[in-house]
Parts: structure tokens; C-alpha cells; sequence
């Protein structure tokens, strides 16, 4: 009967472990069906009104364990973060650019998405904006590698350039 019980108790621990990194063998959400709702999901959800911030469990549900994002942290520099990494860097932007007051947008402007078998890679051109300021909308593009894995879509990477002189934004995100 201890035995019973240990094993029992092993199942329900390692099934909760893996609800709560949002990796679990159940069917996936309608919308993590494909490769583009996923991308999609991600600007939404770094998209935040005045007075609130994102739902960062459901960012990091996005994303494999280990995932890799880089992105352009200054004009000749970038830097590679963990998913947790990255949450903290948004994080740490909210309060040292005082967004939570203002709320913040990352709206989709272009995506060229190309989808082969159970991987997935996705250009897109955004642009980011702080409502209520001055600052006009900054552009950035986000290459994005994804994977199929028990039954939806995962974010595996993400490379993020900011367009500037020297350094158009690439012809396929054009108009």
C-alpha cells in the first residue's frame, strides 16, 4: 500500500511540474495551433494598458525551458537572455521607463512566416511604443524559430535587430 502511495504521490507531484511551466501532454490552446498564433500571442501579451502589467506566467508559457532570446540592449550590443531573463528585463524596463503608469504597446506592422514539417521561423517588423509620449514608435524586427512539440507550437529563440541607418529593415518586411 506504501508503495501504492508513493508512487501515486510521485505522479501527481511531477504532473503538477509540469502545469506550472506550461508544458503539459494535454491538447494545446486553439490558439497555440500554429506557429503565427503563437508569435501574435506574445506581442499581445507585452501589449499592456496604463495601470497594469503582462501576465508573465502566460509569456513563459510560450516559450520551451530552453529557449534563447537575444536581443539589441544598446546601439552595438546585444545581449542573451533565458526566458526568466527576459521577463526580468521587461520587467526591470517597466519600472526604470515608469510604464506601468502609461501602459505599453508592441504592435505587429509585417510578418513573413515560413513553416516546414514541425518548425517554424517568423520575420517580423513591430513597432513599440509608450502611449502618452512624445517618442515616436520605435521599429524593430524579431526573427523567431519555433517547434511543434507535443501537439502546439513553442517559441525555441528569439533574435531581435532594430533597423536604423546603415541598417534597413530587411526587403521582405518592406511595404
Amino acid at each position: 500500500m506504501k508503495r501504492f502511495q508513493y508512487f501515486t504521490l510521485l505522479a501527481l507531484l511531477l504532473t503538477s511540474c509540469a502545469v506550472s511551466r506550461g508544458q503539459t501532454e494535454s491538447p494545446p490552446a486553439a490558439d497555440h495551433q500554429s506557429a503565427e498564433a503563437v508569435v501574435n500571442e506574445l506581442y499581445d501579451l507585452v501589449t499592456f494598458k496604463a495601470g497594469t502589467t503582462p501576465d508573465w506566467d502566460k509569456v513563459r508559457a510560450l516559450f520551451i525551458d530552453q529557449a534563447v532570446i537575444v536581443l539589441r540592449t544598446a546601439r552595438e550590443e546585444t545581449t542573451v537572455f533565458s526566458v526568466d531573463g527576459f521577463v526580468q528585463d521587461f520587467v526591470d524596463f517597466i519600472g526604470r521607463a515608469n510604464v506601468e503608469k502609461t501602459g505599453f504597446t508592441e504592435r505587429i506592422v509585417r510578418t513573413r512566416m515560413m513553416v516546414m514539417g514541425d518548425i517554424a521561423h517568423a520575420l517580423v517588423l513591430y513597432e513599440a511604443h509608450i502611449p502618452g509620449t512624445r517618442m515616436r514608435p520605435q521599429q524593430g524586427v524579431d526573427s523567431f524559430h519555433l517547434i511543434r512539440r507535443d501537439g502546439r507550437w513553442w517559441i525555441a529563440s528569439i533574435i531581435n535587430e532594430l533597423p536604423g541607418e546603415g541598417r534597413p529593415a530587411p526587403e521582405e518586411l518592406r511595404e
